[in-house]
C-alpha cells in the first residue's frame, strides 16, 4: 500500500476557514430566518470594474477567432502584463525590477505555499504570530515544522510575537533563522510595517544570509505615503527577498485568479556544499514543471487595472472598503472596544472583552448578533484575546453590524 506524507498528519484540525464556515451553517440551520451578518473570511463584494470587464470581453472574443486564438501562453506570463506590472508597480516607485523578475500566478496563497518547494527541509523558519495560517501549514507539509507541541506550536518554528507593545509587527530575533515571512499590510492584525523596520529585516537577513517571504498583498490599501508598498523599496532587499503580489483583494479577483511573485535576479540560496544557487532559477523551474499559467482572458483583464481608467476606478474600490474598515473601526471604540489597523488595511484587529477567548467572542457575536468574524486563536497563540473584523463587506453590512454593537 501507498505510503503518504505523514507530515500532513500533524495539522491540527481543519483549515481555520473551513471551522467558520462549519459553525455558520450550523448556525443557519438553527436559524434560517436570521440574517447573517459576513465580517469574517477576506472574500471581497464588489463585482469586477467595468475596465477589466471590457478586457475580458475583447479577450474572449479574440479566443473565438482562429487569427486570434491563443492555445498553451508563456509559462512565466505574458509579456504584455510583465512589463506593465514591472513599471506601474515597481518602476513609478522608483525600484528596478524588471520584467522578467515577475512570475505570474493564479494569487498569492498559491505562491506563499509552493516556495516551499525550492527550499530544503532544514531550512529554520521564522513566522509572525499571529500569522496567515498558510505559511505555517505548508511548512508543516513540508517537513519543516518538527513536531507538534502542547502549546499548539511546532518544535522547529521560531514564532515572533506581534502585540499591542511593539504595533503587531515583529522584530528580527536574536537568533539564526533562515526563512522568514512577513507581511505588510498585515493579515490578520491590519499593522503596517514603516521603512525602518523593515530596513532592520533587510539588514537582519543579510547578515545571517536569510531570506525574506514578503506578502505584500494588501498594499494597495496603503495610503500614508511614508509606508512602504514594497519591500523593495529597502537597499538591498533584491539580495534577500521574494515579494507575493495579488490582484485579489486589489481588484476584487478572488474569483478571477491573478497575482504575481517577484524573484529579483540576485537573491540565491546555498547547496549542501555552501556554492550559491538562483533562487530565480529554481522557481522558474518549479514553475515551468509544476504549473500550467494563468488563461490569457485573465490576464488582459489584470492589464486593464493598469489602465487610466482600470486604475480611477480600482482605486474607488479601495475607498469603498476603506470607508467600511473606517465605519467598523469607529462604532467599535465607541462602543467600548478596542480596535487596532483598519486605516491602511482591510482588517479591524480587535480586543476581545476581558476574560473571553477568541473562539468563545467568536460564538456570542455569531448566536446573539448573527456577526461573523474571524477568531485570533486560529491565527496563532498570540492571536488569543482578539477577533478580527474584515471590511471587505457590503457597507450596508458594516452599517448593520456596528448599529447592532453599538446598543
Amino acid at each position: 500500500m501507498a505510503k503518504v506524507n505523514e507530515n500532513f498528519l500533524k495539522l491540527r484540525g481543519g483549515y481555520l476557514f473551513s471551522e467558520i464556515a462549519r459553525r455558520v451553517n450550523e448556525f443557519k440551520k438553527a436559524n434560517p430566518d436570521r440574517e447573517v451578518l459576513r465580517l469574517g473570511i477576506g472574500d471581497v463584494t464588489l463585482p469586477l470594474v467595468p475596465a477589466v470587464v471590457e478586457a475580458m470581453e475583447k479577450a474572449s472574443a479574440e479566443m473565438g477567432k482562429a487569427e486570434t486564438f491563443r492555445g498553451y501562453g508563456p509559462e512565466f506570463g505574458y509579456d504584455f502584463l510583465r512589463e506593465t506590472i514591472a513599471e506601474n508597480d515597481f518602476k513609478s516607485r522608483g525600484i528596478d525590477i524588471s520584467a522578467d523578475e515577475i512570475f505570474i500566478s493564479d494569487g498569492a496563497k498559491s505562491d506563499c505555499g509552493n516556495i516551499g518547494d525550492i527550499f530544503g527541509v532544514d531550512n529554520i523558519v521564522a513566522v509572525g504570530d499571529p500569522v496567515y495560517p498558510v505559511y505555517v501549514d505548508t511548512n508543516v507539509m513540508g517537513g519543516r515544522s518538527g513536531e507538534p507541541t502542547d502549546d499548539g506550536r511546532f518544535s522547529k518554528i521560531v514564532y515572533l510575537p506581534c502585540t499591542e507593545e511593539n504595533g503587531f509587527t515583529p522584530c528580527p530575533p536574536d537568533t539564526h533563522t533562515d526563512i522568514i515571512y512577513l507581511c505588510s499590510p498585515n493579515n490578520p492584525t491590519g499593522s503596517v510595517a514603516t521603512k525602518e523596520q523593515l530596513k532592520a529585516w533587510v539588514d537582519y537577513a543579510r547578515k545571517e544570509n536569510a531570506i525574506i517571504l514578503f506578502d505584500a498583498a494588501y498594499e494597495a490599501f496603503i495610503t500614508d505615503d511614508s509606508i512602504p508598498h514594497s519591500i523593495f523599496e529597502i537597499e538591498g532587499a533584491k539580495e534577500c527577498a521574494i515579494e507575493f503580489r495579488s490582484f485579489s483583494k486589489t481588484a476584487g479577483f478572488t474569483g478571477t485568479r491573478c497575482g504575481f511573485t517577484v524573484v529579483p535576479k540576485e537573491v540565491c540560496g546555498t547547496d549542501s556544499k555552501g556554492e550559491k544557487v538562483s533562487l530565480q532559477t529554481l522557481w522558474g523551474r518549479r514553475q515551468g514543471t509544476k504549473f500550467n499559467g494563468v488563461p490569457y482572458v485573465i490576464q488582459r483583464a489584470a492589464e486593464a487595472v493598469y489602465s487610466e481608467e482600470g486604475k480611477k476606478q480600482v482605486k474607488a474600490n479601495i475607498e469603498y472598503y476603506l470607508g467600511n474598515a473606517a465605519l467598523i473601526k469607529k462604532g467599535l471604540t465607541a462602543a467600548g472596544f478596542t480596535a487596532f489597523g483598519g486605516e491602511n488595511s482591510p482588517y479591524v484587529w480587535v480586543k476581545t472583552p476581558e476574560g473571553m477567548g477568541s473562539w468563545k467572542f467568536f460564538d456570542y457575536l455569531l448566536e446573539t448578533y448573527a456577526i461573523v468574524t474571524t477568531p485570533g486563536e486560529g491565527f496563532g497563540r498570540c492571536g488569543e484575546g482578539y477577533i478580527r473584523f474584515s471590511a471587505l463587506g457590503s457597507r450596508e453590512v458594516a452599517e448593520k453590524a456596528v448599529e447592532l454593537l453599538s446598543k
